[in-house]
């Protein structure tokens, strides 16, 4: 085939321009300190920094949802100390309440106290975070949960337990709603409770109850009924008599893996009943001590129903606490589980951001002597050109 000078122009501005195109793209890199900015330039390392810029974000939204978690968490410890401080000063107005030597004025000053500490615990049941979502409403987090009620305090929320992703494959709770904190409170010990009767005449008062042998008690009802001051008959739910004994105050009297203690004088026909513990609300717990301050002992048993009043106030408050404290400890490791993952992100991430930078950054050095061999040789190849040019026959001919 002939090789016309036309084509020969044409091949050597060809090739100027790929080396021009060369040029600009080594600039380009040296601009933005990337070795290649398309896929095209180096496929195999773009792949891969692809892959791995979609792990680095992925990980990146993980410790974001990290952060919003213990944020949200951090508020629920605090309030969970707060309502533990209000518990623990209920449960010294209790036991101030129970001194034989309170006066009716004293009675009165401290139910005023209950009643603004009942306050105080409404407030903090009904916290709002920095967003203004109640964090002990559940899913509901825009509905108030609670509020006061005659009884103790109605809930709004729901049962719901919010989570988020700290990883493929773990979540985490981030909210604790307020029926598990506040309302599904065991009354008595915890296993079952103690109840006067409400027309007992003598002055029995309830004291410590404990479960002997778990595997005796079988979750059922029971009655101690007092057949003489000093004789008593433990009846079970068919009204079956399962324990009879001589009544010693002070000394626990025991049937079917269970003790009870009672001191005081009972009277013939005085009953205690006991069930097997049920959920309170710790509003309704609070609410029944402050009617039990507020109302005037009758003259048959004196001070007696206050006192076992008061006596179960103690034992609901104290499984209110225990409650809250299992909780609030539950609280504790999960915010422990998002630290240890977020520095298993930060760890992730910063391998992640090594292995992009050793694909996909610039060699400057090598980069800078690349761009002065190709400027070089851009020079030459136009001085040639320019060369070439003038050999042209014309100019000798003419």
């Amino acid at each position: 085939m002939r090789i016309t000078q036309g084509m020969e122009q044409g091949q050597f501005l060809t090739a100027l321009n790929q080396l021009e195109s060369t040029i600009a793209t080594t600039q380009n890199g040296i601009s933005t300190g990337l070795s290649f900015s398309t896929a095209s330039q180096n496929p195999v390392a773009a792949g891969l920094v692809s892959g791995y810029n979609q792990v680095l974000a992925q990980s990146q939204q993980f410790t974001s949802n990290g952060q919003s978690a213990q944020g949200s968490l951090n508020i629920e410890d605090n309030a969970l100390t707060q309502v533990q401080s209000q518990l623990q000063s209920l449960r010294d107005l209790a036991l101030e309440a129970n001194n034989a030597t309170a006066s009716g004025a004293n009675l009165g000053a401290i139910a005023t106290q209950v009643q603004q500490i009942q306050q105080s615990l409404l407030s903090i049941a009904n916290t709002q975070d920095g967003s203004g979502n109640y964090i002990f409403a559940g899913y509901s987090t825009q509905t108030q949960p609670f509020a006061l009620t005659a009884t103790g305090a109605s809930y709004s929320g729901d049962q719901g337990q919010r989570q988020v992703q700290l990883a493929a494959g773990q979540t985490v709770v981030v909210g604790d709603n307020g029926d598990l904190v506040f309302n599904q409170i065991k009354t008595g010990n915890g296993t079952f409770n103690v109840t006067a009767g409400t027309a007992n005449t003598g002055s029995g008062i309830i004291g410590a109850t404990s479960v002997t042998d778990p595997t005796a008690y079988d979750g059922g009802n029971y009655t101690i009924q007092f057949t003489a001051p000093s004789t008593y008959e433990v009846l079970n739910s068919a009204n079956v008599a399962v324990s009879t004994g001589t009544y010693t105050s002070g000394q626990a009297i025991s049937f079917d893996g269970l003790q009870v203690t009672l001191s005081g004088a009972p009277a013939t026909g005085d009953t205690f009943a006991v069930a097997p513990s049920a959920d309170q609300s710790v509003f309704t717990t609070v609410q029944n001590l402050v009617n039990a301050l507020q109302q005037t002992p009758s003259a048959s048993s004196g001070s007696a129903q206050l006192n076992n009043s008061i006596a179960n106030a103690i034992d609901n408050i104290d499984q209110a606490l225990d409650q809250t404290q299992t909780v609030q400890s539950s609280v504790g490791a999960r915010l422990n589980t998002i630290t240890t993952q977020q520095s298993a992100a930060t760890a992730q991430q910063t391998q992640l951001q090594q292995s992009i930078s050793t694909l996909q950054s610039l060699n400057y050095p090598q980069a800078i002597t690349n761009l002065d061999s190709q400027n070089t040789t851009l020079s030459a190849a136009m001085q040639a050109y320019t060369l070439t040019e003038g050999l042209s026959l014309f100019k000798f001919l003419s």
